[in-house]
């Protein structure tokens, strides 16, 4: 152990024997490992960079989620869903359907050995709860008419990437911005409950979006004011859009359309330097019925020629990640609005996205 953090370590430990008592459900970690968070990196970042906000991750992280560990009466939660060929389906991505294989011996040997195989084609990378790399997207010169063959040619990808340095051939994976490059995002996650406070206690509906305004209405309400949203923090929202992840055809609606972030918030967040932004839905963008289909404009506020505006200004402008389809109901009910958590993606070379299992370690009945 590094002996610079010998004195912070004592500091934090200091505070958590005297705020760990049985039952005192507090949010808002100690002062002392708050100011620490003057102290994390900023941008704009060295020539080159790949992580993105990842960069706000440190000793600062490392400290506040070490308290959230040390509290007596903490509880894990599971922040993903279980996957099966009945969940619901990502209209962008072939189905990640998996063939169970017979149980199998290895030849000379007592052993029996399980194992699955996945339909070819298939692409669990992008179904379920998954978190995107900063490669998934990029923005062309002008929108596309698919009445002509598309060309990324030009396309530009975070930190000034281009085409030609990220996917250079369509058989190509990604040789910058790849899932590799996300390291162990093991950081406080603040939930700020969007169902309680912008729908009144209903799920929030289809094309509705969490704005700024709503982001610090929720801190308020949820007592995080004076705390705030740090740097090097996941923030998660809790729309209940969720309450339609079911299996089979009771699960349809749910990746047909969906609530989202809208722009002034993405933007209020990049502000705040966070390291990635979850939902309990399937876009992060909001996507009203009908959109998809054609049949409908994007949400309001979403701007020109950009559809999912979030996946640009997140992804291909802050290097902010993506956690997609997160289960926050228990979380929500349990009022653990800080934890640390914990997402840990493959490390897929060049792949454009993870299957994750987000976890979270907080106190439930935090005021």
């Amino acid at each position: 152990m590094a002996l610079s953090l010998i004195p912070h370590l004592t500091l934090a430990a200091s505070a958590v024997l005297a705020l760990c008592a049985p039952g005192d459900a507090r949010a808002v970690e100690p002062a002392s490992l708050l100011a620490l968070s003057s102290k994390s990196p900023a941008p704009p970042w060295p020539a080159g960079d790949e992580r993105g906000m990842a960069n706000t991750l440190g000793e600062a992280t490392t400290l506040r989620c070490g308290w959230h560990l040390s509290q007596r009466g903490g509880r894990t939660y599971e922040a993903s869903f279980v996957r099966s060929n009945a969940m619901p389906k990502s209209p962008f991505a072939n189905p990640s359907l998996s063939k169970p294989k017979p149980t199998a011996g290895v030849p000379f040997s007592a052993h029996a050995f399980n194992s699955e195989a996945f339909d070819a084609g298939a692409e669990p990378q992008q179904q379920g709860t998954q978190i995107d790399a900063l490669g998934h997207f990029a923005s062309i010169a002008s929108p596309w008419d698919p009445k002509n063959p598309f060309s990324a040619d030009g396309a530009s990808y975070y930190g000034g990437y281009k085409q030609k340095d990220v996917k250079p051939t369509a058989d190509s994976p990604l040789l910058k911005l790849g899932i590799e490059k996300i390291p162990p995002l093991i950081t406080t996650a603040v939930l700020l409950d969007a169902k309680t406070f912008v729908g009144k206690g209903r799920a929030m509906g289809d094309g509705e979006v969490v704005t700024a305004a709503h982001i610090e209405g929720m801190l308020k309400a949820q007592g995080l004011g004076k705390r705030g949203i740090l740097p090097g923090d996941m923030v998660w929202i809790y729309t209940g859009w969720s309450e339609g992840w079911k299996d089979g055809d009771d699960g349809a609606r749910y990746y047909a359309m969906a609530p989202g972030l809208a722009v002034d918030a993405a933007k209020l967040l990049a502000t705040k330097r966070i390291v990635a932004i979850g939902l309990d839905a399937p876009f992060i963008d909001a996507v009203p019925g009908g959109m998809l289909q054609g049949k409908a404009p994007p949400a309001q506020g979403t701007e020109p020629g950009l559809p999912f505006s979030i996946h640009h200004y997140m992804l291909s402008v802050f290097g902010i990640h993506h956690l997609e389809n997160l289960n926050l109901a228990a979380m929500a009910a349990d009022r653990v609005w800080t934890s640390c958590a914990m997402a840990l993606p493959s490390r897929d070379q060049g792949a454009a996205g993870a299957v994750v299992r987000p976890v979270a370690v907080g106190l439930p009945g935090q005021r």
